[in-house]
């Protein structure tokens, strides 16, 4: 579905005609340009923009699929971009993308959302109410969009950072996070890091592009190239932020490998239990079965004290073993 469509002069909303076609002519005519946001529109709502904007076929079969990784992609009569905006949600400590699309061309931008977390009202609202930026034409938007993902890009490594910092005070707690349930929070936090990577790392080089700090250094068509200072500056929070990402995997793995270095110390400490009063429980097993095996002749049988001392025999032998074993901490 359509969200909002507007003609923007001067770096102001305006009334335009309600054919995409006049608006576009009127936009170009008057030096502005034609914003148009749609929702998880179907293939029948899309066709309308399709022909009206001459946008390339397969770019447009990626808007509606969805389910794409952040990129840049050229074309003749237009630029297609992928952002994947991410979302913490605080009740679940998830993290959730959608996905934004971006058709930039001369004298128009189309906008495409799909999911949750979409930071395009925002943008929209936060670049009408900055005209100076916004009369810089379709570029400001596709500045605005990165800047404001990005931007949440890093509230949410923040939030993460702190959800690290309460996982590994409950791994390293006295109990040694004994809990059951904590190797599946590890393995929980870990997807959510990789649905995190996932959405930023790919990021890098469509904004290296924009910035014309790439290889070649040269600049996009459609995108002003007095804006590469401002890609520029997205770019390095972006790389803050893929390193921030990479610290969390890289620590939620040690995390990790030291629950289960901490169960398996635990687990030989039971086994070191169990065995040490397996062999205080063998002592007087041992002695019961050679007085249990009712031979005839058997010297202590007959003597008056053999009772007792078998039986003083018996705690003397299981106090020593219990001294020894306690001693090399075995118990």
């Amino acid at each position: 579905m359509i969200v909002d469509c507007a003609v923007y002069r001067d770096g102001h909303r305006t009334e335009g005609p309600e054919d995409f076609s006049d608006a576009l002519a009127e936009a170009r005519a008057a030096g502005g340009f034609v914003w148009i946001g749609l929702h998880e529109p179907t293939e029948k709502e899309f066709d309308h923009v399709t022909h009206e904007f001459g946008l390339h076929p397969l770019a447009v079969e990626d808007a509606l699929k969805a389910h794409q990784r952040p990129k840049l992609e050229i074309y003749d009569d237009s630029l297609f971009l992928v952002f994947k905006p991410v979302v913490y949600e605080t009740e679940s400590d998830a993290v959730s993308s959608g996905e934004v699309m971006v058709f930039l061309g001369d004298g128009f931008v189309v906008t495409v959302r799909h999911g949750e977390g979409s930071p395009l009202a925002a943008v929209r609202h936060r670049l009408e109410h900055e005209p100076q930026l916004l009369a810089k034409g379709p570029t400001a938007v596709v500045y605005a969009i990165a800047d404001a993902t990005v931007d949440h890009y890093l509230d949410v490594a923040t939030e993460l950072q702190t959800d690290l910092e309460e996982l590994e005070a409950e791994v390293f707690s006295p109990d040694g996070g004994g809990s059951r349930h904590t190797a599946s929070r590890i393995y929980r936090f870990k997807r959510q890091i990789l649905e995190f990577r996932r959405a930023t790392g790919p990021l890098g080089p469509p904004l290296t592009r924009l910035a014309g700090t790439g290889m070649s250094g040269a600049g996009v068509p459609f995108v002003d190239d007095r804006a590469r200072p401002f890609f520029r500056d997205v770019s390095d929070h972006l790389m803050r932020v893929n390193e921030s990402v990479e610290g969390l995997d890289r620590l939620v793995t040690d995390i990790l490998s030291a629950h289960l270095a901490q169960m398996s110390v635990r687990q030989n400490d039971d086994m070191r239990k169990i065995s040490a009063w397996a062999a205080m429980a063998a002592i007087p097993t041992m002695i019961a079965g050679i007085y249990g095996m009712n031979f005839e002749h058997m010297p202590e049988l007959r003597w008056v004290w053999s009772y007792p001392a078998v039986i003083a025999l018996m705690a003397g032998l299981e106090v020593l073993l219990y001294r020894l074993f306690k001693h090399r901490g075995w118990l």
